[in-house]
């Protein structure tokens, strides 16, 4: 695609993806006009802020272990990239994904495959996973996979105001309002219209509007398969205590982990029940009674006795082909630049898809990760490149 270190640059979605890629902008030497179209100034309803903010490397796909990679990397030395006030609470714990008798030759494959792109991980037998983690029942377990490195959590917001704050700085216009239109011409898109009566011009569009990404490109005519789809994430105490105790993704399909003095958690909803959200926001507290809390008790005996403190339910940006993001230039509005679809890991994968995206304006190429694989093209063909390690 072409490339430009001038001219004008429209993101739509100022959250993490968003904010990321125009701070990755300037970084590259972009010195155009850059803004950024965010509907909600609060981030009250973001998918960002409502995110759980973990991070991993077990991944099916090589460019989202890459990704992780980077991601983690940055965040360990936070300060050292965007100043010595910058704190993210990243807490480098480690993932534990548990697998069944049916999984150990799938995992220990995937192991390798993710080691082979530098990710650390370590594979654990059932006897060293008692040792390692007491008071976790693993009887029906055969095989544990460890994130030594460069896995764990964070605290989103803290992000996004990081690297906000940051691409304010370096003059990143924020405009909150709702794109109502694209106005296009030829093979571009121009310009989009706003809630507010106002009409932006552009040289580049970047759409990072996470789970609203597909329905705003429909008046394009263009089928982009994100949705929005709800996820509960439930906070609440126990008085198991483990000091080690890491990201658990059960073979249940459940996940949990440490958060402040208690734990937080949750599970996907039976597919009978994942309707697209369409704006709801309301938690699931029936999953907790009948599905969650049983689950985990049976998996950590001592968080049968657990207390709610609190729940919420944001929105994955679910991409129904393959759960995989899509990254990159659309084939026909060639200056129409996707950053959306990452199906429940855009958090930790925003960092990488900003420098991405800057790459593909100011160089008209990727020069540091190759998310080629991430194009429209799979999209345009509806051939899949699944993600399996999905929750």
């Amino acid at each position: 695609m072409s490339h430009a270190t001038s001219g004008r640059v429209l993101i739509i979605g100022g959250a993490i993806m968003g904010s990321f890629s125009a701070w990755a902008l300037r970084k590259a030497g972009y010195a155009g006009a850059i803004t950024v179209v965010e509907q909600d100034p609060t981030y009250q309803f973001s998918s960002t802020a409502l995110s759980a903010a973990s991070i991993r490397t077990q991944f099916g796909t090589p460019a989202n272990i890459e990704m992780s990679l980077y991601a983690a990397r940055m965040f360990r030395d936070i300060r050292l990239v965007f100043g010595e006030d910058a704190d993210i609470g990243f807490r480098e714990r480690g993932y534990l994904i548990l697998g069944g008798p049916d999984q150990v030759a799938e995992r220990v494959a995937a192991a390798e495959m993710q080691r082979a792109h530098g990710a650390d991980i370590e594979v654990l037998g059932p006897d060293e996973l008692r040792e390692r983690f007491p008071g976790i029942d693993f009887g029906d377990v055969r095989i544990g996979t460890f994130g030594a490195r460069h896995e764990g959590w964070f605290d989103a917001w803290s992000l996004l105001s990081v690297v906000r704050r940051a691409a304010r700085a370096l003059a990143v216009d924020y405009v909150h309002a709702t794109v109502t239109a694209f106005e296009t011409e030829g093979a571009a898109v121009t310009g989009v219209r706003l809630s507010d009566g106002q009409s932006l011009g552009c040289d580049f569009c970047v759409l990072a509007a996470g789970a609203w990404s597909g329905r705003l490109v429909a008046a394009l005519g263009i089928d982009l398969p994100v949705v929005p789809k709800k996820r509960t994430v439930f906070a609440f105490e126990t008085p198991f205590r483990l000091n080690n105790f890491p990201m658990l993704f059960d073979t249940s399909g459940l996940w949990v982990r440490p958060e402040g003095d208690g734990y937080i958690g949750g599970i996907q909803p039976l597919p009978e029940h994942d309707a697209d959200a369409d704006g709801d926001f309301v938690p699931q507290h029936a999953l907790l009674e009948e599905t969650y809390w049983p689950l985990l008790a049976t998996r950590i005996p001592a968080m049968e006795q657990l207390r709610l403190q609190r729940a919420w339910a944001g929105h994955y940006e679910v991409n129904t082909l393959d759960h995989n993001g899509v990254v990159g230039p659309h084939d026909e509005l060639t200056n129409l630049i996707f950053a959306t679809g990452f199906s429940g890991h855009g958090v930790m994968h925003a960092p990488a898809v900003g420098r991405a995206v800057a790459e593909l304006i100011a160089y008209g190429e990727y020069r540091s990760i190759d998310l080629s694989a991430l194009g429209w093209a799979r999209i345009r063909t509806a051939t899949p490149m699944v993600e399996t390690i999905v929750y």
